[in-house]
């Protein structure tokens, strides 16, 4: 798995991330969400890759994993209101 790979991978995957993970609007930045994404594909290739040619569960795994940490950035950097 190249650098290369992994930086492509993490912008689309993490923007999936954010598109699958639940919540409507939230203020995470987007290089945040790159970041959940690059994160992901690392973890999800990294533990579930490493056969030839397009790895679905690896991919899906990728996805799954950049949604939850995209939640987890949301829960922490997310805003809080004042009563």
């Amino acid at each position: 798995m190249g650098w290369l790979f992994v930086l492509v991978m993490g912008v689309i995957i993490g923007l999936l991330g954010k598109w699958v993970a639940p919540g409507g609007k939230d203020n995470t930045p987007l290089w945040l969400t790159v970041v959940c994404g690059i994160a992901g594909v690392v973890l999800g290739y990294g533990l579930f890759g490493g056969t030839k040619g397009i790895d679905w569960i690896a991919f899906f795994i990728s996805i799954v994993l950049a949604a939850v940490f995209v939640v987890i950035a949301t829960s922490v950097t997310g805003r809080r209101t004042r009563v």
